[in-house]
């Protein structure tokens, strides 16, 4: 049987335990509302750090193009030589100048000749802008039958920056002797400085005027371009009978020709030797004394008998036939 007692104490620890539960609600519905402003909070920092979002992110953005560093151009020298066959040379030439001009160059040199067969012949350099190298390229090797190409790029960024560089120093340097020669109170030292100073400036021009060359020569590349209208015959590198004979030729030629200067070269000296033995016959050896004959052998009892000479054998058989 349950008492009053009982009773009350069921009531106050039912009571203790709604309101334990009551609480422990409230912190959990704290938590949920902290970690969603937490991550609404986070979305928007994101948003703010994308680009175009806000001014920090903008900022970003250019901090990080300034810490890129902006690299120069190579400066390259580009050339190339077209020989083009066309059916027109006098048209093929014009539509060349219209694409040089077109592309911002010039025509540099134009040289045209005729054949013994009376074909036109042209040979005209272009200068172009790099930039339109291989626009204006492309669009000579269009105006017919392409016979041969040759391109040539020569990278000079080093003698760039190197004259560059030259020319800086130069020019201070320049400046540094102007301004003692502004200072300057005795005649020796201005005598002293003109000559330093005349000496420097020339040194100055030099590497004005070569790094000018370097600008012109990387600025605008250089296009050789020939139109003929007549097929460029291909060289053929197998000799022939004539070729053979026409060699030969050649080498006998060359053979008599060398002999002639040898001749040529010898015949001062042959003219010389004939002279002196000339002389030697005519002037010297008449002069000479003559060597006297040899006295015959003697002995102590005289002189030796001469031998008698042998008689004639033909006339001893006469003598014999009349006696």
């Amino acid at each position: 049987m349950r008492t009053p007692h009982t009773a009350r104490r069921r009531r106050a620890l039912a009571g203790v335990l709604l309101a334990a539960s009551l609480v422990l609600a409230g912190c959990a519905g704290a938590d949920d509302t902290g970690g969603s402003s937490k991550a609404a909070s986070d979305s928007r920092a994101e948003a703010a750090g994308a680009p175009g979002g806000t001014a920090d992110g903008k900022a970003g953005n250019d901090r990080a193009a300034r810490g890129t560093p902006k690299l120069t151009p190579d400066a390259i020298i580009r050339t190339a030589s077209l020989t083009v066959e066309v059916k027109d040379v006098s048209k093929a030439l014009e539509a060349a100048r219209t694409t040089a001009e077109d592309a911002g160059g010039y025509v540099g040199n134009e040289t045209t000749s005729r054949d013994t067969d009376g074909h036109e012949q042209t040979r005209v350099v272009l200068r172009v802008p790099s930039e339109k190298y291989d626009e204006v390229l492309t669009g000579l090797q269009g105006a017919g039958r392409v016979v041969d190409r040759t391109a040539k790029a020569v990278d000079v960024t080093d003698q760039v920056v190197d004259v560059d560089s030259r020319v800086k120093s130069q020019r201070a340097s320049v400046a540094r002797i102007r301004a003692l020669m502004d200072r300057a109170t005795k005649l020796s030292d201005v005598v002293a400085l003109e000559g330093e100073l005349s000496g420097r400036q020339a040194d100055l021009e030099a590497l004005l005027a070569r790094q000018a060359s370097l600008k012109d020569r990387t600025s605008l590349a250089t296009i050789t371009l020939s139109l003929s209208e007549t097929p460029v015959r291909q060289a053929d590198d197998s000799p022939g009978f004539t070729d053979a004979l026409a060699g030969g030729w050649h080498v006998f030629v060359d053979v008599l020709r060398w002999i002639a200067l040898a001749l040529g070269a010898a015949l001062p000296f042959v003219a010389l030797a004939a002279l002196l033995a000339l002389l030697w016959l005519r002037v010297v050896r008449p002069r000479l004394p003559r060597r006297a004959e040899p006295a015959p052998a003697t002995t102590a009892l005289g002189p030796l008998p001469s031998a008698r000479p042998a008689p004639d054998s033909a006339r001893t058989a006469e003598r014999g036939e009349g006696d």
